[in-house]
């Protein structure tokens, strides 16, 4: 897969029907880190994921080269791949990119935004509350249709932005987000009334209120990283950190 095809799959899951073997690999790679299978510093060694992956090494290579554009896998030296470290500063620091980059695209989107985005917002919208209301019970299942349908609602809100790199950045931040979360999910998530966060960013983008929908998402991002951080400490004990 290209490095330039990455655009068309910063959002894209691992079970969509992948264009070619690499970038099959590297989806289900990408997954597979973002949700702790294959957990922070652990080593990737290409003899091992073969059969894991059933790919070949010159697709794994490619595929891993992939994540190190994405900074969910470091290579240094002899030492080979590896799974990206996290850390409270990581999470700091994505989260303040996130603030002003996904603020920034969610403001041309709603200013450029026609019928159609509207349209697609409203539907995102939908399925992420009826999903949200099914979440008490917390099971992988529906933590997993939660995340594909919160992800979806965030690629709507920024999807009548027409800058490519914009949308590309959110995507790699996104994942690096959804890494911290997933991580978090498996200690005691910290209650939170998440949906009346993605209201609030919903109701203001629908009436082309670009303060206030500015407002609230720096809002519903840095609550994350509030409940996230709270939990830092039991989760780098966990991975090693």
């Amino acid at each position: 897969m290209l490095h330039t095809q990455k655009f068309n799959t910063a959002f894209r899951e691992a079970d969509t029907a992948p264009n070619t073997l690499t970038e099959g690999t590297y989806l289900q790679l990408r997954r597979d880190i973002i949700e702790g299978r294959l957990p922070p510093g652990e080593k990737l060694r290409v003899e091992h994921l073969k059969d894991r992956y059933n790919a070949g090494a010159g697709t794994l290579r490619e595929a891993l080269s992939l994540l190190l554009s994405d900074a969910l896998v470091i290579s240094e030296g002899q030492r080979g791949f590896h799974v990206a470290p996290i850390s409270l500063t990581d999470l700091e620091d994505i989260t303040r990119t996130r603030v002003l980059v996904e603020g920034e695209a969610l403001r041309q989107s709603i200013l450029a935004g026609d019928d159609e985005w509207e349209a697609r917002l409203v539907a995102a919208f939908h399925k992420l509350t009826k999903t949200e209301e099914k979440l008490g019970d917390r099971e992988q299942t529906r933590v997993r249709e939660w995340e594909m349908r919160n992800r979806e609602f965030h690629e709507a809100l920024i999807a009548g932005c027409d800058s490519r790199w914009l949308r590309y950045l959110i995507g790699l931040l996104y994942r690096q987000s959804e890494r911290y979360r997933h991580l978090a999910i498996s200690h005691h998530s910290i209650p939170r009334d998440v949906h009346a966060e993605h209201t609030a960013i919903f109701d203001a983008a629908l009436a082309r209120d670009v303060d206030k929908a500015l407002a609230a998402i720096e809002t519903h991002i840095q609550l994350t990283f509030e409940a996230i951080r709270r939990l830092m400490p039991d989760i780098e004990a966990a991975s090693g950190g």
